[in-house]
């Protein structure tokens, strides 16, 4: 019953997000393997988003540690909890609550012995800076306690690179990279200090190369310079490169803009007959936001709620009036128009 639950989920939110981005490439450097424990490590931009899509995309039905803060109200926490989240704290969240990490890691070890996937975004917040910022080493702890544990252990660290073209717009676009599985029993944890350094260096620089990776006090001025060349940030590596040769080399970088007037009458066409939930975003919701990072998390889930219910409402209405034929032909009408404005 709760792989039949998780697949609904699954399938759902699949659905949604095909709907909602203009495209997602993902990319694999080794299969992932179904067989063995894997620890999912990523850098972490775009708050809900992020889990979501390797939750969709990785192959695994692996569990997520998630900030503590959303598991307040019993039944929120019970639905996450179905959906395979695990709450962890943060010392934002008091230093009383800290010590309860001690069962969340152990919980995790639990896990990766019996080779199921966990995935932890070891930056430990989420933020829209195109930067891999500094590692907290929570997740080396686990690391070590499975190795400790379990010494035969095959457990597979795999970085994950996330890009977006623009995180704030709708649609837009992603590619998710898996970078090159890191064997756990690599590292000789009997010196642990320096094992914990190691690791934390080798997950950085892996993620570093798997995202656009804009280091140092001039963040905003090669943001700039990036953004005035048009840089598709899609090309991680060809920004990196570009950054690391001090813009000697930039070849490729630039993706032309072209305006698309057909997309923008299917857009507003969408907007049109999504005009409740639409009103609802951005009149009641949007303006709510305080973390800039939630802006896209916030509006796929209006998308993922309220417009089913939206399309359910109009259906009904037409069922019960015009009939089943014209219900069912406006339905799918309404889905086209959604399909060309966020593909086109």
């Amino acid at each position: 019953m709760k792989k039949l639950w998780l697949l609904f989920v699954k399938t759902y939110i699949t659905i949604g997000l095909f709907f909602y981005f203009k495209k997602i490439e993902v990319r694999k450097h080794n299969k992932i393997p179904k067989d063995k424990p894997v620890l999912f490590l990523g850098n972490h931009q775009n708050a809900l988003l992020d889990p979501l899509l390797i939750a969709v995309k990785s192959g695994r039905y692996a569990h997520f540690l998630t900030r503590a803060q959303v598991f307040k109200k019993p039944l929120v926490a019970k639905i996450l909890k179905s959906l395979q989240l695990i709450p962890v704290y943060r010392v934002r969240d008091g230093w009383q609550n800290i010590s309860q990490n001690n069962a969340i890691f152990s919980q995790c070890v639990g896990l990766l012995n019996k080779n199921e996937a966990v995935t932890i975004f070891p930056e430990g917040s989420h933020n829209l800076k195109r930067v891999v910022r500094p590692l907290s080493k929570g997740f080396t702890r686990i690391i070590f306690e499975v190795l400790e544990t379990n010494p035969e252990t095959e457990l597979q660290l795999i970085p994950i690179g996330f890009n977006y073209k623009n995180a704030k717009a709708c649609p837009d676009e992603a590619l998710l990279v898996f970078g090159e599985a890191i064997k756990a029993a690599n590292y000789n944890f009997e010196n642990k200090h320096e094992a914990i350094k190691k690791v934390k260096s080798d997950i950085h620089i892996a993620l570093s190369k798997l995202t656009t990776h804009i280091d140092g006090d001039d963040y905003d001025v090669v943001l700039n310079k990036l953004k005035g060349l048009n840089a598709n940030f899609l090309k991680p590596e060809e920004i990196n490169g570009c950054i690391n040769s001090n813009f000697e080399t930039c070849i490729g970088l630039s993706k032309e803009r072209k305006k698309n007037s057909v997309k923008a009458f299917f857009k507003m066409l969408l907007i049109i007959t999504c005009c409740a939930p639409y009103l609802v975003w951005k009149k009641i919701v949007q303006p709510k936001i305080k973390e800039i990072e939630f802006t896209s998390t916030f509006r796929f889930a209006i998308a993922l709620v309220l417009v089913p219910l939206w399309l359910l409402i109009i259906a009904s209405i037409l069922y019960g009036s015009c009939g089943i034929f014209v219900a069912f032909i406006t339905i799918i009408s309404i889905l086209i128009i959604a399909i060309l404005a966020v593909k086109l």
